[in-house]
């Protein structure tokens, strides 16, 4: 925790960039101070010991100036004021000095700090502006790697424009990683729709040779009762193929989208599945709150449709229960649906939400589905932009929880009577 926090505290690289440059500069700036400094006293030092005249007196009172002679050539009499003269010489050098060390040091400092402040400043605009370009590339990133299904957002390109330079360099190199991403996430859909559809075409010649066959008049007993089992494993295919289909559609993202509510959804998945949990002895419980979303109508219904369906087949057996309700809430709309049945282990909860796993030990095409159910539900969440969580009951059992976004309010002022969303009924 303490290190996440002082990851979190770290300077971003455009403060190192820009203290970096003003330390460089403050450093160069003193060593500058300091060598003016250090010259100008050796200077003044060699000249402070040399003197213009020397002032000295007659015998008769007056006060004459003559020209400074060599130290050798001193004569007697000019000695004894040079005592005097020094101290003054002295004095001077030292009012000099003080006076020009006041005025590099103080004066220079005081410059120093505001010209540093400037490059300070100038160093935070152009480590900005050559930053700048890592952000756009950063920003691409993180909507790429932010999208709810790992294939959204794959369409988009940094396509950055400038110098040869190695950030261009990086965004190309992107930008080409991204479009190799996009064409295997695409391939691989157009795959499975591809590979579903014709698998279609000889199960669906199947079952018409098996009903012909056991409509015949001339059909045995154990014709009939082969030609029920064979329907019932076509059938088990065709739902394998039909969730396959489903899977590769709801993982693109919707861009068609109408005003769904979720309560007219949860009332009709209900009423659709009521044989199935009379004939489970399950009792599915409703609770239908105005829940106003927007997306595709067939795919939301398949999502209620698939959670209602997972948590009557995946019960405890008769007697048990699940409990279906839709809310609105603070800008969004959530599903909640929850069963009674076994424990569920909290770490095997990811792995259901991924195709063909199943976390009993049945096989992977049974009665009880083809393992695509809660894989579907994701992809038609992701495709939605919203979000599903899972948690395991304490008393067994699952509570599956599916947020999505609310519709907008001019959406819902704007929405006609002929344009009103009709749940497609099977």
């Amino acid at each position: 925790m303490k290190l996440k926090r002082l990851r979190q505290r770290r300077l971003s690289l455009r403060a190192r960039l820009t203290l970096t440059y003003g330390g460089l500069f403050f450093v160069a700036g003193l060593l500058l101070l300091g060598v003016t400094y250090v010259l100008f006293d050796q200077q003044l030092a060699q000249r402070g010991q040399k003197f213009l005249a020397i002032t000295k007196s007659d015998p008769s009172g007056e006060r004459t100036t003559v020209a400074p002679q060599p130290p050798n050539a001193v004569r007697p009499e000019d000695r004894l004021i040079s005592p005097d003269m020094d101290r003054f010489l002295k004095a001077e050098r030292d009012k000099l000095h003080d006076a020009a060390v006041t005025s590099l040091v103080t004066q220079g400092g005081l410059a120093l700090v505001a010209v540093g402040g400037l490059a300070v400043g100038f160093g935070w605009l152009i480590a900005g502006r050559m930053l700048a370009p890592l952000h756009k590339v950063t920003d691409t990133a993180r909507r790429i790697a932010s999208a709810p299904a790992a294939d959204h957002n794959l369409h988009e390109r940094i396509a950055l424009r400038g110098p040869n330079d190695e950030v261009k360099e990086l965004a190309d190199t992107f930008d080409t990683m991204v479009e190799r991403l996009d064409r295997s996430f695409d391939g691989q859909r157009r795959f499975v729709a591809n590979a579903s559809h014709e698998l279609r075409t000889p199960l669906t010649l199947g079952r018409a040779l098996v009903e012909v066959a056991m409509h015949r008049k001339t059909a045995s007993p154990d014709v009939i009762q082969l030609g029920e089992t064979l329907l019932e494993i076509n059938s088990r295919h065709e739902r394998l193929i039909g969730g396959l289909l489903l899977l590769a559609r709801s993982e693109n993202e919707i861009t068609d989208r109408a005003p769904v509510d979720l309560a007219d959804v949860v009332g009709h998945v209900t009423a659709q599945t009521a044989r199935e949990a009379a004939h489970a002895e399950i009792t599915v419980r409703e609770e239908p709150g105005e829940a106003l979303t927007s997306g595709d109508a067939l795919l939301l219904e398949r999502l209620v449709q698939n959670l209602v369906e997972n948590g009557i087949r995946h019960n405890s057996g008769p007697g048990g229960w699940v409990e279906v309700t839709s809310r609105a809430d603070a800008g969004q709309v959530e599903l909640t649906v929850s069963n009674s049945g076994p424990a569920v282990p909290p770490y095997e909860i990811p792995a259901l939400f991924e195709p063909f796993h199943r976390f009993d030990s049945d096989r992977l095409v049974t009665p009880k589905g083809a393992g695509l159910g809660l894989s579907i539900v994701r992809s038609i969440v992701g495709a939605h932009s919203g979000r599903i969580a899972a948690s395991p009951r304490p008393g067994g059992g699952l509570v599956v929880t599916v947020t999505l976004p609310a519709c907008p309010p001019d959406t819902r002022e704007a929405l006609r009577p002929d344009r009103q969303i009709e749940i497609i009924r099977s």
